[in-house]
């Protein structure tokens, strides 16, 4: 396109965690204007290339986030920020809530990056993740000479989150004594007591990918957590990795991935580490194999433990909610799955939907939602109930019902299984944007993820508890 001068950002942007700011006081530099949505798993990976290239740009480079809203509860500037922050990000983030700057810059899907080069002139637009992303930032950064006072550093981010025992946990798994959390932001997976009492950290807390001793190991932004024996296995969702804990020994291995972002590929994996994955976020796990959710590529995998072989079970790639059997199925972001027997249930939590997948012959169905646009909060049949944005789903281990965190609702929701109804669960007050689930002990165990917390609901009195996790 030919370079035209770049717009101004409008004025009623809100700027949620850091200090008002113009195009205008950016002269000298380049811009990037990522147009994202906090709840996409493309536009989080979109996001982490842009800030590794301006960290590596010298400050001749500046991204800003401008998130523009999908759903009802992404209008809240409070869950926004947070989910912002789940990805372990601190750009700019600007909330464009009612679509004028997507309007003014003329975009037309999530994610867009707008390139601005110094002289404030609007040089290209950059739409999904397409892989000149890089060339095309470093020939505009390449033109820019600072002075030498120049100050380099990218604004300072307000208001950030508190310091407490856990930061964003998302991933549960429970037995009748224990407690496995993912505690997503701190970078590790956190064995506890069913009172909160920690017994062991696997992770240093510093985020990476290694393998080793529990102390020594590291993980980046854990996920989903599956129990199988004497195995916790992990969805290691920021290093693109599924990886393993030796819960005897304390030792974590990494099964799949080379902490890059890549297409996965069918076959044996005779050297994990030089295989790639795409933001897998939910697993479950059975005698033989594991069933992964992949939130980047929209299908659900499967890793045999056995054989150490990778197989896509269904889905074609494209974000839509589709029913059919193996490829001809698509899902809408997949976050979470639970089996029972020979069949595997999933959150599609982009396109708020409620799937079953048939482990015999690869035919999904979906029990509630309809297409990757539609949402709500309705209970009833399922050809009328409406989800918004569920992220985590458990079985219910002495009825046939499906549990559900709403994330975007609020709420804790179950569904018959066999054609039953979809109900909210009574509760004392709204839940801060669920992401885990798991049950054991007669209760259900949820990662209350926006509080930074996991709480007990016991489903025979009613109570909400929270778990005092504390080291």
């Amino acid at each position: 396109m030919e370079p035209i001068p770049a717009t101004e950002l409008p004025s009623g942007l809100a700027w949620l965690n850091a200090a008002p700011t113009t195009l205008r006081r950016q002269r000298g530099r380049v811009v990037a204007l990522a147009f994202v949505n906090v709840g996409s798993a493309w536009c989080a990976q979109r996001l982490q290339e842009l800030a590794l290239l301006q960290q590596r740009s010298g400050g001749r480079l500046v991204v800003w986030a401008i998130h523009v809203p999908r759903f009802d509860c992404e209008r809240d500037p409070a869950f926004v920020r947070s989910r912002f922050r789940r990805h372990g990000l601190s750009l700019p983030l600007a909330h464009d809530a009612a679509w004028q700057a997507w309007q003014e810059y003329q975009i037309e899907a999530w994610p867009t990056v707008a390139l601005i080069d110094a002289d404030g002139l609007l040089r290209g637009r950059i739409s999904g993740l397409t892989a000149d992303l890089d060339k095309r930032v470093n020939a505009l950064c390449e033109q820019v000479i600072l002075p030498p006072d120049a100050e380099t550093r990218p604004l300072p981010e307000l208001d950030p989150e508190p310091r407490l025992p856990l930061a964003f946990p998302t991933g549960i798994a429970a037995t009748a004594d224990r407690l496995y959390v993912a505690d997503t932001g701190h970078h590790r997976v956190l064995e506890c007591t069913h009172g909160g009492r920690v017994l062991r950290q696997f992770g240093s807390g510093a985020g990476g990918l290694m393998d080793g001793q529990a102390d020594h190991a590291a993980f980046l932004r854990p996920h989903g957590l599956a129990l199988l024996r004497e195995f916790l296995f992990v969805a290691d969702t920021g290093n693109h990795a599924l990886r393993r804990i030796h819960l005897r020994s304390g030792q974590v291995d990494t099964l799949a991935g080379n902490g890059r972002e890549g297409a996965p590929v069918e076959g044996p994996v005779r050297d994990p580490h030089r295989v790639s994955l795409s933001q897998p976020m939910g697993l479950v796990a059975t005698d033989n194999a594991l069933y992964l959710a992949m939130a980047g590529d929209n299908r659900l995998w499967s890793y045999d433990l056995g054989r150490h072989e990778l197989k896509c079970e269904a889905g074609a790639g494209p974000l839509e909610v589709r029913d059919g059997s193996g490829m001809m199925a698509a899902f809408a972001q997949p976050a979470a799955v639970a089996l029972v027997q020979q069949t595997l249930y999933v959150a599609d939590a982009a396109g708020s939907a409620i799937r079953s997948m048939q482990l015999r012959n690869g035919v999904v169905q979906t029990l509630v939602g309809s297409d990757a646009w539609s949402f709500g909060d309705a209970d009833g049949p399922r050809e009328q109930a409406s989800l918004q944005s569920p992220q985590a789903v458990a079985l219910s281990p002495d009825a046939p019902l499906l549990w559900i965190a709403d994330t975007g609702n609020g709420c804790l929701r179950t569904l018959r299984l066999g054609g039953g109804m979809l109900s909210t669960v009574s509760m004392a007050r709204r839940l801060k944007a669920p992401a885990g689930l798991a049950l054991a002990a007669g209760k259900v165990w949820i990662a209350e993820t926006d509080a930074h917390a996991v709480v007990c609901f016991d489903p025979a009195s009613g109570e909400l508890s929270q778990v005092p996790v504390d080291e």
